[in-house]
């Protein structure tokens, strides 16, 4: 698999929010993965915020990923569902710092969705993600 990362000078940097303006692949084994949450193994809510729960969506995408052969560097679209309520400035700059520290070189494209609420109160966030495998 190929993945190349279009980020045009005259489009905004979106690098530094941890995503890229397009992926462009070669390559034919296609993974889609469902919506993760901030829960663990156990379904338990992850404690703390925006920060914990995003980190624990993104593991739990690269969990599924690994039971198919990938990896992080795989994904090439996230859809990111944001609660109503948890869609301040700080709290977008938590799932930024995680995209960015997550995805370093590899940052995937992205659409950030403010949603009236997710399937438990609790939840702040839901990404689901699409990834080409070699």
């Amino acid at each position: 698999m190929h993945k190349k990362l279009i980020n045009p000078p005259d489009l905004f940097n979106s690098l530094q929010y941890g995503f890229s303006q397009a992926v462009e692949t070669t390559g034919t084994r296609q993974l889609f993965l469902s919506g993760q949450v901030g829960v663990d193994h156990r379904e338990i809510t992850v404690p703390g915020g925006m920060r914990e729960q995003t980190a624990q969506s993104v593991d739990n995408i690269a969990r599924a990923l690994a039971a198919a052969g990938g990896d992080l560097s795989h994904v090439v679209m996230l859809r990111i569902y944001i609660r109503a309520g948890a869609d301040s400035h700080d709290e977008q700059m938590a799932i930024a710092d995680v995209l960015t520290e997550k995805f370093a070189a590899t940052a995937p494209a992205s659409s950030w969705i403010i949603v009236s609420g997710l399937s438990l109160p609790e939840w702040l966030i839901e990404i689901e993600a699409q990834a080409v495998l070699p």
